[in-house]
């Protein structure tokens, strides 16, 4: 049964943050898109749906402690599997990735909830483990991640696949691994970046190449940095209002409304409009590791610590392709690119740290 004492310890401030963000992502979404639903708002409509559920899948969470889903981690990570097997078999093919499977009128993308899934198995695996001494100790958990990151690089889904890596060296760092084990971990992984350079589809291999020299391809690969970064720059100090963004409003900039939605923010409002939105996720980060450095055993703390390293690596990726910092991944912005899956799927992980938070380590009744 539900104990009303915890909600003391209830983090009102990051839910309010988050609903800020997500508010502002309906505000955005419905400028950028406005002029091709031709006064449907089916995006902002469906967003508001998503964000509804999400809310709701919060509330879900915090009923239960969170070491519950530690029972459940190899069940949850299994049933991972599946949807992204699945998703090879019977997805639907969109913008050349096969990554959604359509269930009527809803489209699911397995691949966003297959980052919690992990997030919630590798904190399970190395709750019990003071240090990481050997490298033949992350074997296991380095199959663990292989799995599933083989499967969304099969989609093809480079994105996810690099969230899979933050997350999982953020979790190894802070259980505790000795340097040396670190440094054979980084070199082994600098040896096989030729590897899976060329394991890459030719498209992913322009889209680096154009990260460093966007004029090589700049009507193909090039093209989309290089008109996020017109919009970014012509939005100056105030931005050039909402519904008035030339790249925007005229399409210049492809699929405005998702990867790219921070070019939409930077065109029409501005500096103004992007600080404030990076300072909402400093605050929401900031609030995720008080809740990480708080929590009440070790499991709970790496399953935030995951949590906090999806979100980071989200958010600096996603504004860096933006502004031609970094490569382009296709890769949403948290609570603010168009999208019910990876919506829900942060609302999702909300809750996870609104339960770890709640159940912390000094609670005053």
């Amino acid at each position: 049964m539900f104990d009303k004492k915890l909600l003391k310890n209830f983090d009102w401030g990051l839910l309010i943050v988050v609903l800020l963000i997500s508010i502002y992502s309906l505000i955005v979404i419905t400028s950028a898109s406005h002029a091709l639903q031709t006064g449907s708002y089916k995006k902002v409509i469906v967003q508001a749906v998503a964000i509804l559920i999400g809310l709701i899948s919060i509330a879900f969470i915090c009923l239960f402690d969170y070491n519950v889903l530690a029972k459940f981690s190899t069940f949850i990570y299994i049933l991972n599997l599946i949807g992204l097997a699945l998703v090879l078999v019977i997805g639907k093919v969109s913008n050349g990735a096969q990554s959604w499977i359509s269930l009527g009128p809803v489209d699911i993308q397995p691949s966003e909830f297959s980052k919690l899934a992990l997030v919630l198995t590798l904190a399970n695996m190395f709750s019990n483990q003071e240090e990481i001494k050997s490298f033949r100790e992350l074997i296991g958990p380095l199959v663990y991640v292989g799995i599933p990151f083989i499967a969304v690089m099969l989609q093809p889904d480079l994105g996810t696949g690099l969230v899979f890596i933050a997350i999982f060296l953020a979790i190894v760092y802070i259980s505790g691994i000795r340097t040396k084990v670190l440094a054979q971990l980084f070199a082994i992984g600098i040896a096989m970046l030729p590897i899976g350079y060329k394991l890459l589809k030719p498209y992913q291999r322009n889209r680096l190449l154009s990260f460093l020299n966007p004029e090589l391809d700049p009507m193909g690969t090039g093209y989309h940095v290089i008109q996020s970064k017109i919009a970014v720059g012509s939005g100056m100090f105030w931005g050039k209002g909402l519904f008035h963004g030339s790249q925007t409003q005229l399409y210049y900039l492809p699929e405005a409304w998702t990867d790219f939605i921070f070019s939409v923010v930077g065109e029409e409002l501005g500096f103004v409009g992007a600080t404030f939105l990076i300072i909402l996720y400093a605050i929401m980060l900031y609030k995720a590791w008080k809740i990480a450095y708080n929590a009440k055993d070790k499991y709970g703390m790496l399953v935030a610590v995951g949590i906090i390293a999806m979100f980071t690596f989200h958010i600096f990726e996603n504004i860096g392709m933006t502004i031609g910092l970094m490569p382009i991944t296709g890769i949403p912005l948290p609570f603010m690119s168009y999208g019910g899956s990876a919506m829900v799927v942060d609302m999702m992980a909300i809750g996870l740290l609104e339960s770890i938070s709640m159940r912390r380590q000094k609670i005053n009744f």
